[in-house]
């Protein structure tokens, strides 16, 4: 018999211990026990200090009930450190199962245990209650539940029927509620292995063993039982969770989904939660969402008509970063209704401050939300775009090469790694400097929040709202909550100010080098979309920037030919920087007179200054192609128009495209149809002439050194159509050289 103090207790210093043989040791404590011999009797200090110092790895994990007559540690002579004990009545996991199955996953997984054993034993109070519930239930066909215990016995059933069908239905209820504890080792078993792919693939694997087991009141000795029957079938199943991890299974509360509304999503109809509660049921979300248990579900058709006819009552307004590592709503497993969320790339206000302050301020305001949480994330792009901005910066190395809102962002975000730069002092690597620059820019929006928001101040002030700050880990799928800004205090106190104006895009110069031309293009998209929602971020041009496109000369990224009209002014219409678009414009936006100026002025920048993209832009309501089309219908109707001015000779000369479009449309069409028509038309007829008599435009395209394409600027909405090619643009390239007609 081995004395106490050969025994040593297990911990991460042990290997992971095979199923066969962790099962020889607990045949062999439970001898131990029955003679009276235990050897598990007393630990020391030494032993308690290794358990701490160096963790558990039990090699047995055990379901067993939590009857007072059967402690499954003396029944295994087990030490501390030996077995990860899982207890409740009846050995089930038939209610709480996402714990004992998470539980089970935890050990096997984290604590590297192989072998899991269900135990029962013998007159077990709940399965014999379940049993007789299910008899009397059976003879009256009515089965009440009024308390938990109910609830218990009744969902135990299956177990008591099983064992009623095996037995026969005249079988003493005794004898039956003796077999059905023997049926429910198994039932549980078969559990596990439906509802826990971890356990069912390491149980295929062979890396896990799964064995059930009675212990005998009277004698003492447990009866290894071996696998379940069912176990080669079960391993092929795939049940998803466990029926009280979703939400039909009716969890409320705690571990469960967050609070539900009146119509099973938040509306108006309920009341406004908290911060402190809010801030719990994020913390809950996500604790579901990183063990992998969501209860989100998509909403019923029932809760999509409750949020439309009673409105939104989100419990928290997030501003998170864009990145789609990063799905808000999922990270915190919510329903639709609970949160209020706004995105951006770096969870940030540098730019479109009026937009994210404006709508927390109605989230808070009007929704009634208590709760804002910034959110960041570890391996933020934006964040390390921002730090090597940042950086590049100090060496004298900033790009001058922009246009884009990009390059504003970051540049806008360089203050964020400057200022973490400053707090993690000099040695600091460039990975050190982005993860904690992500820090740094949670508590940045926070403030930027409290400075320039007085309606969000007061209500922070007065302990309506409360705006704290979080750590998304793409690692590890929680998030680190971070708490207020160490500043508050001090940002409460300073007077109100309005959000700086935005910062200015850098600019183009020669030291950049041509621009592809889809880059161009989508410069171009990106400025209309800025303009269009009142968003543009062209504006301030310093005295060092009008130095350096004199030095080093331009280098625009793109050549338009727009029309002249007042009401189209093509760098505010792109929200472009001088340096970034070469502009001709003319009445009608068209080569009809003058062409040699405007093409050797656009064969000047595609040749010298290396443009790649050609966009001829027309726009809606053009006098210019107004005029031409009155010309052409003056003409049709007989009366030839009079060429007395070089105005006169511009309409005719256009007149032939409105003809085109009025033979397109027919007989029926009215003027304005022929107008609008005409516009589009004058747009593809201006980049056949250019196709047409320019060698050197011609080859470029042909080569795919430059791109023309058009598009029609809409007076209304600010809105720019791009029309792509001209659909002559194949035949067109492969045609004879020729001059325009005013130089031949």
């Amino acid at each position: 018999m081995a004395s106490p103090s050969s025994r040593k207790v297990r911990t991460t210093a042990d290997a992971p211990m095979p199923p066969d043989e962790a099962l020889k040791l607990l045949k062999e404590g439970n001898a131990r026990f029955i003679k009276g011999e235990p050897t598990a009797t007393r630990t020391n200090e030494k032993m308690r200090q290794e358990l701490v110092d160096m963790g558990q790895a039990p090699h047995t994990a055990i379901i067993g009930c939590a009857d007072s007559r059967a402690p499954l540690e003396t029944i295994f002579d087990a030490l501390p450190g030996d077995i990860f004990v899982l207890r409740n009545a009846g050995n089930t996991c038939t209610h709480a199962e996402g714990s004992m199955v998470g539980s089970l996953e935890f050990c096997t997984g984290k604590l590297g245990a192989r072998m899991i054993l269900v135990l029962g034993h013998t007159k077990c109070g709940a399965v014999y209650g379940a049993t007789n519930a299910y008899l009397a239930a059976k003879k009256s066909e009515t089965a009440s539940v009024e308390s938990a215990l109910e609830g218990l016995l009744l969902d135990l059933a299956p177990v008591a029927e099983k064992a009623v069908a095996d037995m026969g239905s005249h079988t003493d209820a005794d004898e039956v509620a003796a077999h059905a504890v023997r049926v429910n080792v198994f039932h549980t078993i078969d559990f596990l292995l439906k509802y826990s792919a971890p356990l069912r693939e390491k149980v295929k694997s062979g890396q896990v063993e799964i064995q059930g087991g009675i212990y005998h009141l009277d004698s003492g000795k447990v009866e290894f039982m071996g696998r379940s029957p069912q176990q080669s079938t079960l391993l092929s199943t795939n049940l998803g969770l466990p029926p009280s991890m979703t939400r039909e299974g009716g969890r409320t509360s705690g571990y469960g989904p967050s609070a539900r509304g009146e119509h099973g999503v938040r509306t108006t109809v309920d009341s406004a939660v908290p911060a402190e509660e809010a801030l719990k049921m994020l913390k809950a979300g996500n604790e579901r969402f990183a063990v992998g248990a969501p209860l989100a579900k998509h909403a019923t058709l029932k809760m999509r008509e409750a949020l439309v006819s009673h409105g939104q009552a989100p419990h928290t307004a997030i501003l998170g970063c864009a990145d789609s590592r990063v799905p808000v709503d999922t990270v915190f497993d919510a329903m639709p209704g609970d949160l209020f969320v706004l995105r951006n790339a770096g969870n940030t206000c540098t730019h479109a401050e009026g937009s994210m302050v404006g709508s927390l301020e109605f989230c808070c305001g009007k929704l009634g939300s208590k709760l804002i949480l910034v959110m960041g994330h570890t391996k933020c792009g934006a964040i390390a775009g921002a730090t090597a901005t940042y950086l590049a910066s100090k060496e004298g190395k900033a790009s001058k090469s922009a246009g884009s809102a990009l390059e504003g962002l970051l540049v806008g975000l360089s203050g964020v790694a400057k200022q973490a730069e400053e707090e993690l002092g000099v040695g600091a690597d460039q990975d050190q400097l982005v993860s904690h620059s992500v820090r740094v820019n949670v508590f940045s929006s926070i403030e930027f929040l409290l400075k320039y928001s007085p309606s969000l101040r007061e209500l922070v002030k007065s302990g309506n709202v409360e705006i704290q700050g979080g750590i998304y880990h793409l690692e590890t799928g929680r998030v680190e909550f971070l708490g207020r800004s160490p500043r508050q205090a001090e940002l409460l106190r300073s007077d109100p100010s309005l959000p700086p104006s935005l910062q200015a895009l850098p600019i183009r110069t020669t030291t950049d080098g041509p621009l592809p031309s889809q880059e161009a293009l989508k410069l171009l998209k990106e400025g209309n979309a800025r303009f269009t929602s009142g968003a543009a971020i062209s504006g301030k041009i310093t005295p060092a920037m009008r130095k350096a496109l004199v030095k080093e000369g331009q280098a625009p990224h793109t050549a338009i030919i727009g029309c002249a009209d007042s009401r189209a002014p093509l760098e505010t219409v792109f929200d472009a920087m001088p340096g970034d678009i070469f502009v001709l414009r003319n009445a009608g936006n068209t080569c009809t007179h003058a062409e040699g100026s405007v093409l050797g002025s656009l064969e000047f920048c595609v040749a010298a200054l290396q443009s790649k993209m050609v966009l001829v832009l027309g726009h809606t309501a053009c006098g210019a192609i107004k005029g031409a089309t009155a010309t052409y219908l003056q003409s049709k109707s007989g009366n030839k128009p009079q060429v007395t001015k070089a105005l006169d000779a511009l309409l005719v000369g256009l007149s032939d495209v409105a003809k085109k479009a009025s033979e397109e449309l027919g007989e029926g069409a009215t003027e304005a149809q022929i107008v609008d028509r005409t516009i589009k038309l004058n747009v593809f007829h201006t980049i056949d002439f250019l196709l047409q008599y320019s060698p050197l435009v011609r080859e470029k395209v042909a080569a795919g050194e430059v791109e023309i394409q058009g598009g029609i600027y809409d007076l209304e909405t600010g809105h720019v159509e791009f029309l792509g090619q001209s659909p002559a643009q194949a035949t067109l390239v492969k045609s004879a050289s020729t001059l325009p007609p005013s130089l031949a």
